[in-house]
C-alpha cells in the first residue's frame, strides 16, 4: 500500500505545485536586451560625464567621415559625431517613450478600469471617446496638435503620442476588467457587501496592473518608434536638441555618399524596439503560464 500511496501523493504534489522557473533564468536573449536597454539608458543619463563630443560640435571630424579612432561611429553631412548624437538622442527617444506610455496608462487605465467595472454606466461615452481616438489618423492628429500649441517642445510630443495610446489602453483594460469582474472572489465581495471603492481597489487593480504592466513595455516601443517617425517628419523635439528620426531624415539625401549618418540612428532605434518588444512578450508569457497554472 506505500507504493500507491507515495505515487498518489506526489502526483498530487505535482499537480498542486507545478515547476516555476527562476526570474533570473529568462534566456540569453531577454539578457542581452535588458544588457543593451540598460547600457543605452545609463549613456544617455550621464551623457555629459562622457569623454563625447558636443552633439551640435561641427568640428568633430571631416563630414561624412567613416568610423574611426576619433569618431568610433562616423559623423554626418556637418561633421558632427554620430555617437554623441545617438547618445543625447537616446534622451528624447527614452523620455518621450516612457513619459507618453505612463501618461496614457495612467488616464487610459482609469477610465477602461471604471468602463469594465460599472459597464453600461460609463462605458458608452468612454469606448465612443476610444474609437474617435483610434479612428482619427495619427499624423494629422499630430500635426494638429503641433499647429494648434505652435510648439514642438518635449511635453507636446509626450502629449501626442499619450493620445495615440489612450484609445487602445482603454479597451485593452476594460476588457480585463470584464474578465476579473466575473470572478468568484469578486462575486463574493460584493456579496458581502463592499463598496464599489474597496472592490476595485482590492479585489480588481491587483488583477489588472500586471497586464497592463506587460503592455507598458511593448507600447514604449511602439511610442519610441512613433516619435522617430514624428522627428522625420519635422513634427517632433526642434533642433538642436538631436532625435534619432531627425537624423534619420537629415541623413537621407547623402546615403549615396555615406550610410552611417542613417544606419547608425536606425540601428540604435531597431536595437531598442527590438529589445522592448522581446522583453516585454517574455513578460506576457510568463504571466500566461503563471494563469494556465492558477
Amino acid at each position: 500500500m506505500t507504493a500507491p500511496l507515495t505515487l498518489a501523493r506526489s502526483t498530487e504534489e505535482a499537480i498542486a505545485a507545478p515547476a516555476k522557473r527562476p526570474w533570473w533564468r529568462m534566456g540569453v536573449v531577454v539578457w542581452l536586451c535588458i544588457g543593451w536597454l540598460v547600457s543605452l539608458s545609463l549613456a544617455a543619463v550621464f551623457a555629459d560625464s562622457l569623454p563625447l563630443y558636443q552633439p551640435i560640435d561641427t568640428r568633430a571630424g571631416p563630414p561624412l567621415s567613416i568610423p574611426t579612432a576619433h569618431n568610433w561611429l562616423g559623423t554626418d553631412q556637418l561633421g558632427r559625431d554620430l555617437l554623441s548624437r545617438t547618445i543625447y538622442g537616446a534622451r528624447v527617444s527614452i523620455v518621450v517613450g516612457i513619459a507618453a506610455v505612463l501618461l496614457s496608462s495612467l488616464v487610459g487605465g482609469l477610465v477602461g478600469l471604471l468602463a469594465g467595472y460599472f459597464k453600461r454606466r460609463v462605458e458608452v461615452v468612454t469606448l465612443f471617446g476610444a474609437d474617435v481616438l483610434t479612428a482619427f489618423p495619427t499624423l494629422l492628429l499630430a500635426a494638429s496638435i503641433v499647429a494648434l500649441t505652435q510648439s514642438r517642445g518635449l511635453a507636446t510630443v509626450v502629449v501626442v503620442i499619450a493620445l495615440i495610446y489612450l484609445g487602445p489602453t482603454i479597451r485593452i483594460v476594460r476588457a480585463v476588467t470584464l474578465s476579473v469582474a466575473s470572478r468568484e472572489f469578486v462575486l463574493a465581495a460584493q456579496s458581502l457587501g463592499a463598496t464599489n471603492a474597496r472592490v476595485i481597489r482590492r479585489e480588481i487593480l491587483p488583477n489588472v496592473v500586471p497586464t497592463l504592466l506587460s503592455m507598458m513595455i511593448v507600447a514604449v516601443a511602439g511610442a519610441i518608434v512613433a516619435e522617430g517617425g514624428l522627428a522625420y517628419l519635422n513634427l517632433s523635439v526642434a533642433p538642436p536638441q538631436p532625435t534619432w528620426g531627425a537624423m534619420i531624415a537629415a541623413g537621407k539625401p547623402k546615403l549615396q555618399e555615406s550610410l552611417y549618418p542613417v544606419l547608425v540612428p536606425g540601428g540604435a532605434l531597431f536595437l531598442t524596439v527590438l529589445s522592448l518588444t522581446l522583453i516585454g512578450d517574455h513578460i506576457q508569457k510568463r504571466q500566461a503560464r503563471n494563469l494556465g497554472a492558477i
